[in-house]
């Protein structure tokens, strides 16, 4: 998967806006406000997406290319290296999990203010 390509599939999503909060190369994604997704952008080889926990240890122990969070929280985030054992389907399932979880983290005011 390409960069534009996440980013499109990123920005089709209710509520969600990008941005450089970090840094001129780190993309991030956010739904609401609420950080679900973040890449670098001069070397796109994997994005940090939020993952229940449990499904996270899954996720590691049967993916190489699944990894604790680079720099996040290493119970909820994962890296998720591009161009290895991850194919794409499994790459936007990941997203929308990633998504669904922050999304569903959300105020309920919020939710019922922005519904999907």
């Amino acid at each position: 998967m390409f960069l534009e390509e996440l980013r499109s599939y990123c920005l089709q999503k209710k509520g969600v806006s990008e941005g450089f909060p970090f840094d001129q190369n780190t993309l991030v994604f956010k739904v609401f406000g609420k950080l679900f997704a973040l890449m670098d952008v001069e070397s796109f080889d994997g994005v940090n997406l939020k993952c229940d926990p449990e499904r996270a240890i899954e996720l590691r122990e049967r993916y190489h290319a699944v990894q604790a969070g680079y720099h996040m929280n290493k119970k909820h985030w994962n890296t998720v290296r591009l161009f290895e054992d991850v194919d794409d389907s499994l790459l936007l399932e990941l997203v929308d999990h990633s998504y669904d979880l922050v999304y569903n983290s959300l105020p309920k005011k919020v939710r019922d203010e922005n519904p999907r």
